[in-house]
């Protein structure tokens, strides 16, 4: 049974439609990208596999179960867990005490079983010398850190990454992209938005591709990026 299946899910602000009929089914420890222009919708999509918007048609089922109508919190709880584009931290706390509060309310863990958890997460994702710093006060690469080590504190099964390797150096990608592949590896599910073509088509088994709201082509990344129309509305490249 798929993780996630979204079934013609449409989204429209007035007379944009920002998702139109999306339909794609998400396996267990899947690794899927997504790709296309800016304002193709891909976000938006985000915001609605979240619970952080509803959907105005289709159903969205998380183990087969509807969660169409499911708050972000619901599906948080669930087993969905995501970053965003801008890193939004609680800059007053420390990364402990972040990823504290992820596992507490997000995750559900209790209160004896959270520190542990966290610490665990710390090392995971290379954070741990860094424990007690203020989260405010980190350079772009650890919020990106942190930002991914929030969203596995809640214990996720799916992971949603919007755009995490957006503005690093190469170095720091390759740092960033070898911490993914290892969750990966563990066997949690991604969906993974990013302009970095290289780094995401390094763990993904599939490619999709949006433009308009609407799924152009879903398959391999060498199918998908083969492809004379996705080369021509995603890279500007004539047909």
């Amino acid at each position: 049974m798929p993780i996630l299946s979204l079934d013609a899910v449409s989204k429209s602000f007035g007379a944009l439609k920002v998702a139109d009929h999306v339909s794609f089914d998400l396996e267990p420890g899947e690794a899927l990208g997504v790709i296309g222009p800016n304002g193709a919708g891909k976000s938006t999509l985000f915001n609605l596999i979240a619970g952080n918007l509803r959907p105005d048609g289709g159903r969205i089922l998380l183990d087969g179960r509807d969660v169409t109508a499911g708050s972000a919190m619901t599906r948080c709880l669930a087993g969905i867990g995501r970053s965003f584009q801008i890193p939004q931290p609680f800059g007053h706390l420390t990364i402990y005490e972040n990823l504290l509060v992820a596992a507490r309310f997000g995750g559900g863990f209790p209160a004896r079983e959270a520190p542990e958890h966290c610490m665990n997460i710390l090392q995971r994702t290379g954070l741990t010398a860094q424990a007690a710093r203020l989260s405010g006060t980190l350079p772009l690469l650890q919020r990106k850190r942190l930002e991914l080590a929030r969203a596995m504190a809640t214990a996720p099964r799916l992971i949603l990454l919007d755009e995490i390797a957006g503005g690093l150096t190469e170095a720091e990608c390759i740092e960033l992209v070898a911490t993914i592949r290892q969750i990966h590896a563990e066997g949690t599910a991604i969906i993974w938005i990013e302009h970095v073509l290289h780094a995401l088509t390094s763990v993904v088994e599939r490619l999709m591709v949006l433009n308009f709201g609407r799924m152009l082509m879903i398959g391999s990344p060498d199918k998908v990026m083969a492809s004379p129309e996705v080369r021509e509305i995603y890279l500007g490249i004539e047909a």
